[in-house]
Protein backbone atom coordinates (compact mmCIF):
# COMPACT_ATOMS: atom_id res chain seq x y z
CA UNK A 1 0.00 0.00 0.00
CA UNK A 2 1.41 3.47 -1.33
CA UNK A 3 2.11 5.98 1.59
CA UNK A 4 -0.09 8.58 1.15
CA UNK A 5 0.81 11.77 3.06
CA UNK A 6 -2.24 13.61 4.42
CA UNK A 7 -2.74 17.70 4.42
CA UNK A 8 -2.26 17.55 8.30
CA UNK A 9 1.05 16.21 7.45
CA UNK A 10 2.13 18.87 5.58
CA UNK A 11 0.72 21.80 7.53
CA UNK A 12 2.96 20.60 10.39
CA UNK A 13 5.86 20.72 8.25
CA UNK A 14 5.15 24.17 7.30
CA UNK A 15 4.60 24.98 11.06
CA UNK A 16 7.81 23.30 12.02
CA UNK A 17 9.98 25.54 9.39
CA UNK A 18 7.64 28.56 10.80
CA UNK A 19 8.54 27.92 14.75
CA UNK A 20 12.13 26.95 14.09
CA UNK A 21 12.58 30.52 12.19
CA UNK A 22 10.54 32.25 14.86
CA UNK A 23 12.82 30.51 17.33
CA UNK A 24 15.95 32.11 15.13
CA UNK A 25 14.59 35.90 15.24
CA UNK A 26 14.23 35.46 11.03
CA UNK A 27 11.84 37.50 8.82
CA UNK A 28 8.18 38.16 10.26
CA UNK A 29 6.76 38.09 6.70
CA UNK A 30 8.69 34.64 5.90
CA UNK A 31 7.17 32.88 9.45
CA UNK A 32 3.29 34.66 8.47
CA UNK A 33 3.62 33.11 5.20
CA UNK A 34 4.46 29.22 6.05
CA UNK A 35 2.00 29.83 9.38
CA UNK A 36 -0.81 30.85 6.80
CA UNK A 37 0.17 28.13 4.48
CA UNK A 38 -0.07 25.58 7.15
CA UNK A 39 -3.13 27.16 8.16
CA UNK A 40 -5.31 26.91 4.92
CA UNK A 41 -3.89 23.32 4.17
CA UNK A 42 -4.96 21.57 7.54
CA UNK A 43 -8.44 23.33 6.89
CA UNK A 44 -8.76 22.97 2.70
CA UNK A 45 -11.24 20.50 1.82
CA UNK A 46 -10.06 18.05 -0.05
CA UNK A 47 -6.37 16.47 -0.32
CA UNK A 48 -3.61 18.08 -2.21
CA UNK A 49 -2.46 15.46 -4.14
CA UNK A 50 -6.03 16.17 -5.77
CA UNK A 51 -5.28 19.88 -6.48
CA UNK A 52 -3.19 20.03 -10.11
CA UNK A 53 -2.51 23.67 -9.68
CA UNK A 54 -1.07 24.44 -6.27
CA UNK A 55 -0.36 27.95 -7.28
CA UNK A 56 -4.06 28.81 -7.53
CA UNK A 57 -4.51 28.40 -3.61
CA UNK A 58 -4.72 31.52 -1.53
CA UNK A 59 -1.04 32.26 -0.03
CA UNK A 60 0.39 29.26 -2.01
CA UNK A 61 3.13 30.80 -4.39
CA UNK A 62 5.53 28.72 -7.05
CA UNK A 63 8.23 27.98 -3.73
CA UNK A 64 5.58 26.78 -1.40
CA UNK A 65 3.90 24.67 -4.03
CA UNK A 66 7.32 22.93 -4.89
CA UNK A 67 7.72 22.49 -1.40
CA UNK A 68 3.95 20.60 -1.32
CA UNK A 69 4.97 18.80 -4.59
CA UNK A 70 8.25 16.94 -3.05
CA UNK A 71 6.08 16.18 0.34
CA UNK A 72 3.39 14.22 -1.84
CA UNK A 73 6.25 12.66 -3.34
CA UNK A 74 7.36 11.22 -0.15
CA UNK A 75 10.31 13.40 0.11
CA UNK A 76 12.15 15.25 3.03
CA UNK A 77 12.79 19.11 2.67
CA UNK A 78 16.14 20.39 1.95
CA UNK A 79 14.82 23.89 4.06
CA UNK A 80 13.39 22.04 6.88
CA UNK A 81 16.83 19.13 7.54
CA UNK A 82 18.73 22.87 7.39
CA UNK A 83 16.81 24.71 9.74
CA UNK A 84 17.02 21.79 12.45
CA UNK A 85 20.52 21.89 12.35
CA UNK A 86 20.23 25.48 13.56
CA UNK A 87 18.20 24.87 16.69
CA UNK A 88 17.89 22.43 19.53
CA UNK A 89 15.07 20.34 18.63
CA UNK A 90 14.00 20.75 22.37
CA UNK A 91 13.13 24.08 21.56
CA UNK A 92 10.74 23.63 19.68
CA UNK A 93 8.60 21.64 22.75
CA UNK A 94 8.86 24.45 24.84
CA UNK A 95 6.96 26.89 22.04
CA UNK A 96 3.59 24.57 22.83
CA UNK A 97 4.03 25.61 27.08
CA UNK A 98 1.79 28.59 27.83
CA UNK A 99 3.28 32.01 28.29
CA UNK A 100 6.76 30.69 26.58
CA UNK A 101 6.74 32.76 23.49
CA UNK A 102 9.88 32.69 20.84
CA UNK A 103 11.68 35.30 22.91
CA UNK A 104 11.85 33.98 25.93
CA UNK A 105 12.48 30.74 24.71
CA UNK A 106 15.90 32.20 22.87
CA UNK A 107 16.32 34.35 26.31
CA UNK A 108 16.28 31.26 28.24
CA UNK A 109 18.67 29.65 25.88
CA UNK A 110 21.00 32.13 25.49
CA UNK A 111 21.41 32.85 29.39
CA UNK A 112 20.33 29.95 31.26
CA UNK A 113 21.63 26.99 28.46
CA UNK A 114 18.27 25.53 28.42
CA UNK A 115 17.98 23.70 25.54
CA UNK A 116 14.78 21.10 26.41
CA UNK A 117 12.40 19.95 28.74
CA UNK A 118 14.57 18.56 30.61
CA UNK A 119 16.53 22.20 31.34
CA UNK A 120 13.84 24.05 31.83
CA UNK A 121 12.07 22.08 34.43
CA UNK A 122 15.61 22.25 36.04
CA UNK A 123 15.98 25.98 35.97
CA UNK A 124 12.47 26.47 37.33
CA UNK A 125 12.63 24.06 39.97
CA UNK A 126 16.10 25.90 41.13
CA UNK A 127 14.67 29.48 40.64
CA UNK A 128 17.32 30.35 38.18
CA UNK A 129 14.90 32.09 36.03
CA UNK A 130 13.98 34.58 38.77
CA UNK A 131 17.73 35.98 38.11
CA UNK A 132 16.66 37.03 34.73
CA UNK A 133 14.83 40.55 33.58
CA UNK A 134 11.78 40.16 33.14
CA UNK A 135 11.36 37.01 34.45
CA UNK A 136 9.34 37.63 38.28
CA UNK A 137 7.50 35.44 40.34
CA UNK A 138 3.91 36.13 38.97
CA UNK A 139 5.48 34.73 35.24
CA UNK A 140 7.53 31.76 37.02
CA UNK A 141 4.23 30.55 38.84
CA UNK A 142 2.35 31.41 35.17
CA UNK A 143 5.01 29.62 33.61
CA UNK A 144 4.94 25.96 36.23
CA UNK A 145 1.25 26.13 35.35
CA UNK A 146 1.80 25.95 31.52
CA UNK A 147 4.24 23.34 32.24
CA UNK A 148 2.15 20.93 33.92
CA UNK A 149 -1.24 21.39 31.24
CA UNK A 150 1.75 20.79 28.43
CA UNK A 151 2.57 17.49 30.28
CA UNK A 152 -0.89 16.58 30.97
CA UNK A 153 -1.60 17.23 27.38
CA UNK A 154 1.16 15.87 25.64
CA UNK A 155 0.01 12.71 26.93
CA UNK A 156 -3.10 12.85 24.86
CA UNK A 157 -4.27 14.14 20.74
CA UNK A 158 -6.83 16.47 19.93
CA UNK A 159 -9.95 14.90 18.35
CA UNK A 160 -9.98 15.78 14.80
CA UNK A 161 -6.25 14.41 14.94
CA UNK A 162 -7.50 11.62 16.08
CA UNK A 163 -10.69 10.95 14.35
CA UNK A 164 -8.85 11.54 10.98
CA UNK A 165 -6.21 8.88 11.75
CA UNK A 166 -8.99 6.41 13.16
CA UNK A 167 -10.72 6.76 10.38
CA UNK A 168 -8.34 5.81 8.01
CA UNK A 169 -7.22 2.76 9.94
CA UNK A 170 -10.61 1.55 9.93
CA UNK A 171 -10.51 2.03 5.85
CA UNK A 172 -7.51 -0.06 5.69
CA UNK A 173 -8.97 -2.73 8.42
CA UNK A 174 -11.74 -3.28 6.04
CA UNK A 175 -9.84 -4.68 3.49
CA UNK A 176 -8.64 -7.54 5.77
CA UNK A 177 -10.21 -11.22 4.86
CA UNK A 178 -13.57 -12.39 6.31
CA UNK A 179 -14.14 -8.74 8.10
CA UNK A 180 -17.58 -8.05 9.00
CA UNK A 181 -17.67 -4.58 11.06
CA UNK A 182 -14.87 -2.42 12.23
CA UNK A 183 -15.66 0.75 14.61
CA UNK A 184 -13.93 3.35 16.98
CA UNK A 185 -14.42 2.63 20.37
CA UNK A 186 -13.35 4.42 23.45
CA UNK A 187 -12.94 7.69 24.19
CA UNK A 188 -12.91 9.04 20.52
CA UNK A 189 -16.25 7.82 20.06
CA UNK A 190 -17.73 8.72 23.37
CA UNK A 191 -16.28 12.68 21.37
CA UNK A 192 -14.02 13.51 24.01
CA UNK A 193 -11.93 16.61 22.96
CA UNK A 194 -8.60 14.66 23.06
CA UNK A 195 -8.06 11.24 23.39
CA UNK A 196 -5.79 8.89 24.67
CA UNK A 197 -5.35 6.57 22.32
CA UNK A 198 -7.52 4.76 19.67
CA UNK A 199 -9.88 1.83 20.08
CA UNK A 200 -10.94 -0.16 17.12
CA UNK A 201 -13.06 -3.20 17.51
CA UNK A 202 -13.72 -5.81 14.66
CA UNK A 203 -15.54 -8.75 13.98
CA UNK A 204 -15.47 -10.98 11.25
CA UNK A 205 -14.64 -14.75 10.45
CA UNK A 206 -10.77 -14.40 10.74
CA UNK A 207 -9.05 -12.76 13.87
CA UNK A 208 -5.33 -14.23 12.63
CA UNK A 209 -6.01 -11.71 8.93
CA UNK A 210 -6.77 -9.08 10.94
CA UNK A 211 -4.07 -8.59 13.29
CA UNK A 212 -1.56 -9.51 10.41
CA UNK A 213 -2.75 -6.56 8.29
CA UNK A 214 -2.82 -4.32 10.93
CA UNK A 215 0.89 -4.74 11.93
CA UNK A 216 1.12 -4.49 8.17
CA UNK A 217 -0.14 -1.07 8.41
CA UNK A 218 2.33 1.34 6.58
CA UNK A 219 1.77 4.37 9.15
CA UNK A 220 2.84 1.60 12.55
CA UNK A 221 5.78 3.21 13.71
CA UNK A 222 6.37 0.23 16.75
CA UNK A 223 4.94 -3.36 17.02
CA UNK A 224 3.66 -3.34 21.13
CA UNK A 225 2.31 -6.55 21.32
CA UNK A 226 0.71 -9.18 18.34
CA UNK A 227 -1.86 -11.61 19.57
CA UNK A 228 -4.71 -13.99 18.31
CA UNK A 229 -7.62 -10.88 19.24
CA UNK A 230 -5.82 -8.41 20.48
CA UNK A 231 -2.88 -6.37 19.17
CA UNK A 232 -1.52 -2.91 19.95
CA UNK A 233 0.39 -0.72 17.66
CA UNK A 234 2.00 2.84 18.03
CA UNK A 235 1.23 4.36 14.48
CA UNK A 236 3.68 7.35 12.99
CA UNK A 237 2.02 10.53 15.05
CA UNK A 238 2.75 8.55 18.13
CA UNK A 239 -0.78 7.57 19.07
CA UNK A 240 -1.22 4.38 20.00
CA UNK A 241 -4.19 2.33 18.54
CA UNK A 242 -5.68 -0.95 20.11
CA UNK A 243 -7.48 -3.62 18.39
CA UNK A 244 -9.74 -5.99 19.47
CA UNK A 245 -11.32 -8.82 17.41
CA UNK A 246 -14.85 -10.10 18.76
CA UNK A 247 -17.06 -13.17 17.51
CA UNK A 248 -20.62 -11.21 16.19
CA UNK A 249 -22.41 -12.72 18.81
CA UNK A 250 -20.50 -10.76 21.13
CA UNK A 251 -19.36 -7.60 19.04
CA UNK A 252 -22.25 -5.60 20.84
CA UNK A 253 -21.34 -5.84 24.49
CA UNK A 254 -17.36 -5.69 23.58
CA UNK A 255 -18.45 -2.17 21.91
CA UNK A 256 -20.26 -1.61 24.66
CA UNK A 257 -17.82 -2.17 27.22
CA UNK A 258 -14.90 -0.52 25.62
CA UNK A 259 -16.80 2.30 24.25
CA UNK A 260 -17.01 3.86 28.54
CA UNK A 261 -16.58 5.65 30.37
CA UNK A 262 -15.39 3.92 33.62
CA UNK A 263 -17.97 5.71 35.26
CA UNK A 264 -21.10 4.49 33.05
CA UNK A 265 -19.32 0.91 32.81
CA UNK A 266 -19.43 0.65 36.64
CA UNK A 267 -23.33 2.44 37.01
CA UNK A 268 -24.47 -0.46 34.03
CA UNK A 269 -22.86 -3.13 36.13
CA UNK A 270 -24.28 -2.72 39.19
CA UNK A 271 -28.00 -2.69 37.45
CA UNK A 272 -26.63 -5.63 36.22
CA UNK A 273 -25.44 -6.99 39.36
CA UNK A 274 -29.11 -6.18 40.90
CA UNK A 275 -30.93 -7.57 38.50
CA UNK A 276 -29.02 -10.96 39.05
CA UNK A 277 -27.05 -10.74 35.77
CA UNK A 278 -23.36 -9.93 35.08
CA UNK A 279 -22.17 -8.16 32.52
CA UNK A 280 -18.90 -7.73 31.00
CA UNK A 281 -17.20 -7.24 27.38
CA UNK A 282 -17.88 -10.70 26.80
CA UNK A 283 -21.74 -10.14 26.92
CA UNK A 284 -25.07 -10.44 29.33
CA UNK A 285 -25.07 -13.50 31.20
CA UNK A 286 -27.78 -14.89 33.95
CA UNK A 287 -25.28 -18.02 35.37
CA UNK A 288 -23.27 -19.80 32.58
CA UNK A 289 -25.83 -18.69 30.15
CA UNK A 290 -25.37 -15.51 27.28
CA UNK A 291 -28.87 -13.88 26.89
CA UNK A 292 -27.50 -10.95 25.08
CA UNK A 293 -24.46 -9.27 23.19
CA UNK A 294 -24.81 -9.14 19.67
CA UNK A 295 -25.87 -5.54 19.72
CA UNK A 296 -25.69 -2.53 22.42
CA UNK A 297 -29.10 -2.17 22.12
CA UNK A 298 -29.55 -5.57 23.46
CA UNK A 299 -27.41 -5.01 26.03
CA UNK A 300 -28.86 -1.84 27.31
CA UNK A 301 -32.63 -3.87 27.27
CA UNK A 302 -31.91 -6.17 29.15
CA UNK A 303 -31.26 -3.95 31.95
CA UNK A 304 -34.74 -2.12 30.96
CA UNK A 305 -32.72 0.85 29.25
CA UNK A 306 -33.18 2.33 25.66
CA UNK A 307 -30.18 2.69 23.97
CA UNK A 308 -27.43 5.55 25.53
CA UNK A 309 -26.01 7.71 22.57
CA UNK A 310 -22.12 7.40 23.25
CA UNK A 311 -21.63 11.10 24.00
CA UNK A 312 -23.83 10.93 26.96
CA UNK A 313 -22.17 7.80 28.91
CA UNK A 314 -20.83 9.73 31.77
CA UNK A 315 -22.27 8.57 34.27
CA UNK A 316 -23.86 12.42 34.45
CA UNK A 317 -27.83 11.23 34.78
CA UNK A 318 -27.99 9.44 31.74
CA UNK A 319 -28.95 6.32 33.22
CA UNK A 320 -31.42 7.68 35.20
CA UNK A 321 -32.80 10.15 32.34
CA UNK A 322 -33.30 6.32 30.44
CA UNK A 323 -35.41 4.76 33.08
CA UNK A 324 -37.36 7.74 33.12
CA UNK A 325 -37.42 8.36 29.31
CA UNK A 326 -35.86 11.84 29.60
CA UNK A 327 -32.95 11.21 27.23
CA UNK A 328 -32.37 14.44 24.79
CA UNK A 329 -33.18 13.96 20.93
CA UNK A 330 -29.81 14.91 20.49
CA UNK A 331 -28.41 17.00 17.54
CA UNK A 332 -27.08 15.96 14.76
CA UNK A 333 -25.14 17.53 11.85
CA UNK A 334 -28.06 17.04 9.10
CA UNK A 335 -29.96 19.81 11.79
CA UNK A 336 -27.93 22.43 10.94
CA UNK A 337 -29.06 25.03 8.08
CA UNK A 338 -26.13 27.31 8.36
CA UNK A 339 -22.67 28.42 9.95
CA UNK A 340 -22.63 30.98 12.53
CA UNK A 341 -19.18 32.44 13.00
CA UNK A 342 -16.62 32.29 9.57
CA UNK A 343 -14.09 34.23 8.71
CA UNK A 344 -12.99 36.17 5.05
CA UNK A 345 -10.16 37.84 3.18
CA UNK A 346 -11.45 40.92 4.48
CA UNK A 347 -9.72 40.13 7.72
CA UNK A 348 -7.58 36.84 8.37
CA UNK A 349 -9.57 34.30 6.40
CA UNK A 350 -7.95 33.16 3.53
CA UNK A 351 -11.28 33.33 0.59
CA UNK A 352 -13.51 35.65 -0.53
CA UNK A 353 -16.61 36.23 0.81
CA UNK A 354 -18.48 34.42 -2.27
CA UNK A 355 -16.46 31.73 -2.32
CA UNK A 356 -17.09 31.06 1.32
CA UNK A 357 -20.74 31.45 0.54
CA UNK A 358 -20.63 29.17 -2.41
CA UNK A 359 -18.80 26.36 0.01
CA UNK A 360 -21.85 26.97 2.52
CA UNK A 361 -24.19 26.21 -0.22
CA UNK A 362 -22.30 23.05 -1.30
CA UNK A 363 -22.80 21.60 2.22
CA UNK A 364 -26.57 22.75 2.09
CA UNK A 365 -26.85 25.56 4.38
CA UNK A 366 -29.75 28.04 3.64
CA UNK A 367 -27.24 31.00 5.71
CA UNK A 368 -23.88 32.16 6.52
CA UNK A 369 -22.59 34.28 8.56
CA UNK A 370 -19.69 36.23 7.69
CA UNK A 371 -18.12 37.72 11.29
CA UNK A 372 -14.71 39.32 10.50
CA UNK A 373 -12.79 40.36 13.78
CA UNK A 374 -13.11 44.02 15.13
CA UNK A 375 -10.28 46.86 15.27
CA UNK A 376 -8.64 46.05 17.82
CA UNK A 377 -6.69 42.73 16.78
CA UNK A 378 -4.77 44.31 14.46
CA UNK A 379 -2.92 41.38 14.25
CA UNK A 380 -5.53 39.86 11.91
CA UNK A 381 -6.49 43.16 10.08
CA UNK A 382 -9.57 44.15 12.16
CA UNK A 383 -12.30 46.06 10.84
CA UNK A 384 -12.65 49.66 11.80
CA UNK A 385 -16.33 51.21 11.12
CA UNK A 386 -15.43 52.52 7.98
CA UNK A 387 -13.90 49.37 6.54
CA UNK A 388 -17.06 47.33 8.17
CA UNK A 389 -19.27 49.19 6.48
CA UNK A 390 -17.39 48.88 3.22
CA UNK A 391 -17.93 44.64 3.71
CA UNK A 392 -21.16 45.20 4.72
CA UNK A 393 -22.26 47.26 1.10
CA UNK A 394 -20.22 43.94 -0.41
CA UNK A 395 -22.70 41.60 1.18
CA UNK A 396 -25.77 43.51 0.20
CA UNK A 397 -24.79 43.27 -2.97
CA UNK A 398 -24.08 39.34 -2.92
CA UNK A 399 -27.54 39.16 -1.49
CA UNK A 400 -29.00 40.88 -4.15
CA UNK A 401 -27.46 38.10 -6.49
CA UNK A 402 -27.52 34.95 -4.62
CA UNK A 403 -30.78 32.73 -5.00
CA UNK A 404 -32.09 30.54 -1.91
CA UNK A 405 -29.08 32.08 0.38
CA UNK A 406 -28.67 34.17 2.62
CA UNK A 407 -25.26 35.84 3.70
CA UNK A 408 -25.71 37.92 7.21
CA UNK A 409 -23.43 40.89 7.91
CA UNK A 410 -21.59 40.20 10.82
CA UNK A 411 -18.77 40.84 13.07
CA UNK A 412 -16.60 39.20 15.91
CA UNK A 413 -16.58 42.55 18.14
CA UNK A 414 -14.00 42.22 20.82
CA UNK A 415 -15.04 42.69 24.20
CA UNK A 416 -12.16 45.24 26.02
CA UNK A 417 -10.61 45.13 28.91
CA UNK A 418 -12.78 47.33 30.81
CA UNK A 419 -16.40 45.51 29.21
CA UNK A 420 -16.66 48.27 26.46
CA UNK A 421 -17.15 47.63 22.93
CA UNK A 422 -14.48 47.70 20.32
CA UNK A 423 -16.51 49.79 18.35
CA UNK A 424 -19.36 52.07 18.35
CA UNK A 425 -23.26 51.25 18.56
CA UNK A 426 -23.76 53.24 15.16
CA UNK A 427 -22.11 50.57 12.93
CA UNK A 428 -23.54 47.90 15.45
CA UNK A 429 -26.83 48.69 14.94
CA UNK A 430 -26.13 48.38 11.11
CA UNK A 431 -25.07 44.81 11.54
CA UNK A 432 -27.50 41.77 11.35
CA UNK A 433 -25.98 40.31 14.44
CA UNK A 434 -22.91 40.82 16.75
CA UNK A 435 -20.75 38.05 18.22
CA UNK A 436 -19.57 39.01 21.44
CA UNK A 437 -15.63 37.97 21.80
CA UNK A 438 -12.54 37.56 24.27
CA UNK A 439 -9.53 38.23 22.56
CA UNK A 440 -7.18 39.63 25.27
CA UNK A 441 -6.56 40.29 29.33
CA UNK A 442 -7.07 36.15 29.51
CA UNK A 443 -5.70 35.82 33.46
CA UNK A 444 -7.75 38.89 34.59
CA UNK A 445 -9.18 37.40 38.27
CA UNK A 446 -12.37 35.64 37.85
CA UNK A 447 -14.36 38.89 40.07
CA UNK A 448 -12.96 41.33 37.05
CA UNK A 449 -13.57 38.79 34.61
CA UNK A 450 -17.10 38.48 35.39
CA UNK A 451 -17.47 42.26 35.63
CA UNK A 452 -15.94 43.20 31.95
CA UNK A 453 -18.41 40.61 30.75
CA UNK A 454 -21.61 41.48 32.57
CA UNK A 455 -21.04 45.18 31.19
CA UNK A 456 -20.29 44.06 27.54
CA UNK A 457 -23.54 41.11 27.27
CA UNK A 458 -25.77 44.08 29.41
CA UNK A 459 -24.89 46.27 26.51
CA UNK A 460 -27.01 44.64 24.62
CA UNK A 461 -25.35 45.17 21.32
CA UNK A 462 -24.64 41.65 21.45
CA UNK A 463 -26.50 38.49 20.26
CA UNK A 464 -23.69 35.61 20.29
CA UNK A 465 -21.59 35.44 23.26
CA UNK A 466 -18.39 33.31 21.38
CA UNK A 467 -16.11 30.66 22.30
CA UNK A 468 -17.10 31.88 25.78
CA UNK A 469 -14.33 30.54 28.32
CA UNK A 470 -10.95 31.89 25.40
CA UNK A 471 -9.44 28.12 25.64
CA UNK A 472 -7.37 26.58 23.15
CA UNK A 473 -7.01 23.07 23.54
CA UNK A 474 -3.42 22.68 24.63
CA UNK A 475 -2.53 25.77 24.62
CA UNK A 476 -4.22 28.39 26.66
CA UNK A 477 -6.70 27.55 29.59
CA UNK A 478 -10.13 29.26 30.11
CA UNK A 479 -10.62 32.37 31.68
CA UNK A 480 -11.92 32.46 35.22
CA UNK A 481 -16.29 33.47 34.57
CA UNK A 482 -18.71 33.15 37.71
CA UNK A 483 -21.41 31.88 35.65
CA UNK A 484 -24.10 32.36 38.38
CA UNK A 485 -23.68 35.87 37.55
CA UNK A 486 -23.45 35.84 33.91
CA UNK A 487 -26.51 33.25 32.87
CA UNK A 488 -29.24 35.99 34.47
CA UNK A 489 -27.74 38.76 31.94
CA UNK A 490 -27.70 36.08 29.00
CA UNK A 491 -31.65 34.82 29.50
CA UNK A 492 -32.66 38.59 30.18
CA UNK A 493 -30.99 39.64 27.01
CA UNK A 494 -31.73 36.78 25.41
CA UNK A 495 -27.61 36.16 23.85
CA UNK A 496 -27.04 32.46 22.69
CA UNK A 497 -23.81 31.24 23.57
CA UNK A 498 -21.39 30.03 21.14
CA UNK A 499 -20.46 26.57 20.86
CA UNK A 500 -16.97 27.15 18.89
CA UNK A 501 -16.82 24.25 16.49
CA UNK A 502 -12.88 24.70 15.90
CA UNK A 503 -11.32 21.24 17.33
CA UNK A 504 -8.73 24.42 18.32
CA UNK A 505 -11.01 25.49 20.83
CA UNK A 506 -14.79 22.84 21.45
CA UNK A 507 -15.60 26.44 23.35
CA UNK A 508 -18.14 25.82 25.59
CA UNK A 509 -17.32 22.30 25.94
CA UNK A 510 -19.95 19.84 26.92
CA UNK A 511 -19.86 20.38 30.76
CA UNK A 512 -20.65 23.74 30.34
CA UNK A 513 -22.78 23.38 27.76
CA UNK A 514 -24.77 21.01 29.78
CA UNK A 515 -25.08 23.53 32.57
CA UNK A 516 -25.72 26.24 30.48
CA UNK A 517 -28.85 24.20 28.75
CA UNK A 518 -30.10 23.16 32.48
CA UNK A 519 -30.49 27.18 33.07
CA UNK A 520 -32.41 27.64 30.44
CA UNK A 521 -29.43 29.27 27.70
CA UNK A 522 -29.77 28.35 23.69
CA UNK A 523 -26.63 28.49 21.65
CA UNK A 524 -25.00 29.08 18.19
CA UNK A 525 -23.19 26.37 16.64
CA UNK A 526 -19.90 28.53 14.78
CA UNK A 527 -17.19 26.91 12.75
CA UNK A 528 -14.60 30.16 13.27
CA UNK A 529 -13.83 29.42 10.03
CA UNK A 530 -11.02 30.94 7.66
CA UNK A 531 -10.45 28.48 4.98
CA UNK A 532 -13.32 26.63 2.85
CA UNK A 533 -12.70 23.16 4.34
CA UNK A 534 -12.95 25.06 7.94
CA UNK A 535 -16.41 24.93 7.38
CA UNK A 536 -16.42 21.24 7.53
CA UNK A 537 -15.76 21.29 10.85
CA UNK A 538 -19.17 21.77 12.28
CA UNK A 539 -19.21 18.24 13.18
CA UNK A 540 -16.53 19.01 15.95
CA UNK A 541 -19.14 21.04 17.72
CA UNK A 542 -22.39 18.81 16.99
CA UNK A 543 -20.10 16.27 18.44
CA UNK A 544 -19.84 19.04 21.76
CA UNK A 545 -22.82 19.88 22.14
CA UNK A 546 -24.34 16.09 22.06
CA UNK A 547 -22.18 15.64 25.01
CA UNK A 548 -23.92 18.65 26.48
CA UNK A 549 -27.00 16.99 25.71
CA UNK A 550 -28.38 19.48 23.57
CA UNK A 551 -30.88 19.07 21.38
CA UNK A 552 -31.41 21.08 17.63
CA UNK A 553 -34.11 23.43 18.36
CA UNK A 554 -32.31 24.87 21.28
CA UNK A 555 -29.34 25.66 18.61
CA UNK A 556 -30.33 28.92 16.68
CA UNK A 557 -28.78 28.20 13.44
CA UNK A 558 -31.01 24.65 13.43
CA UNK A 559 -34.03 27.17 12.58
CA UNK A 560 -35.17 27.96 9.38
CA UNK A 561 -34.21 31.63 7.63
CA UNK A 562 -37.32 33.29 8.70
CA UNK A 563 -37.22 32.30 12.12
CA UNK A 564 -33.75 33.37 12.60
CA UNK A 565 -34.17 36.21 10.89
CA UNK A 566 -37.02 37.42 12.98
CA UNK A 567 -34.97 36.41 16.41
CA UNK A 568 -32.35 38.73 15.44
CA UNK A 569 -34.43 41.95 14.54
CA UNK A 570 -36.32 41.42 17.97
CA UNK A 571 -33.08 41.28 19.36
CA UNK A 572 -32.07 44.88 18.62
Amino acid sequence: MARLITNQEIARVFYEIADILDLKNDNVFKIRAYRRAGQLIEGFEKPLSQVADLESLPGIGKELSEKIRALLRGEELETLKNLRKEVAPGLLALLRIRGMGPKRVRTLNEKLGVKDLNSFCRALGEGEILNLAGFGPKLVDDLKKGLSEFQEYSKRTRLDLAKTQAEALVEYLKEAKGVGRVEVAGSLRRRLETIGDIDLLVTGKDPKAVMERLVNYPKVREILSKGNTKSSVVLESGVQADVRFFEPKTFGAGLQYFTGSKAHNIAIRTIAKQKGLKISEYGVFRGEKLIAGRTEEEVYQTLDLPYIPPELREDRGEIQAGREDKLPELIGLKDIRGDLQVHSEWTDGASPILEMAEQAKKLGYEYLAITDHSKSQRQTGGLDEKELRKEFQEIDRLNQKLKGFRIFKGVELDILKDGSLDLPERILKTADLVLGSVHSHFNLPKPDQTRRLLKALGSGMIQIFSHPTGRLIGEREPIMIDWSRLVPVLLEKKIAVEINASPHRLDANGDLAKYLKDQGVIFSLGTDAHTLGGLKDMEYGVFTARRGWVEAEEVINTWPLNKLENWLRNRR
